[in-house]
């Protein structure tokens, strides 16, 4: 039994000792672990862990960006300009539009244009260009502001049209992408055109 006893306490010692020891050589170390850090942190939401943080912590984790500034950000990098849906409105009820001075480019395929659009709207399917460029181009160059949009969300099609026509011609500064689409024009409640462009059948959403 008095075996036994020793064994033990001097395993206990051996156990102290060791790790005194092993301390010491890792402050000593430069290489030594941050016994502080967390090095299995939880994977929770950023949102839940942000509104555990003290909104006057600088190292509390941020919420996720915008969206709408992800857009913003990608659309100065190919050059382009954003319109905002307010902004939009505002030009759809500006006299220059019935003038020809404001231009709205649809840049979907036809089965999506013909089922509504915003009205008066040209299509330019960048898919086809060919098809559509002819008649679009001349209205864009004449133009103060041509604002192209398609779905809105994640459509990048307005942004590739857009830079469709700057690259045929179409000023930089005239130029303007309307992320929020079709989705977010029937969303506001605003006036939808079926068919072909011009047709007259105006549809509330």
């Amino acid at each position: 039994m008095r075996n036994a006893r020793g064994i033990v306490i001097e395993s206990l010692l051996v156990a102290v000792f060791g790790l005194i020891a092993a301390l010491a050589a890792n402050a000593l170390s430069p290489r030594g672990l941050g016994l502080s850090r967390n090095y299995f942190p939880e994977t929770g939401s950023p949102r839940r862990e942000s509104a555990n943080t003290g909104s006057n912590n600088p190292s509390a984790p941020s919420l996720p960006a915008n969206p709408s500034s992800d857009v913003a950000q990608r659309l100065q990098q190919r050059g382009l300009q954003l319109v905002a849906n307010q902004e939009v409105v505002e030009l759809f009820r500006d006299p220059r539009y019935e003038q020809g001075l404001v231009i709205f480019v649809d840049a979907r395929d036809e089965p999506h244009y013909a089922a509504g659009h915003i009205p008066g709207a040209w299509q330019l399917d960048r898919f086809r260009p060919e098809q559509y460029l002819p008649a679009v181009l001349p209205a864009c160059l004449s133009a103060l502001k041509v604002v192209v949009y398609c779905n809105g969300g994640e459509c990048e099609d307005s942004e590739f049209a857009a830079i469709m026509l700057r690259e045929a011609g179409v000023p930089r500064e005239t130029l303007f992408v309307y992320a929020g689409g079709i989705t977010e024009w029937k969303a506001s409640r605003l006036p939808v055109e079926t068919g072909v462009r011009r047709s007259g059948e105006l549809h509330p959403p």
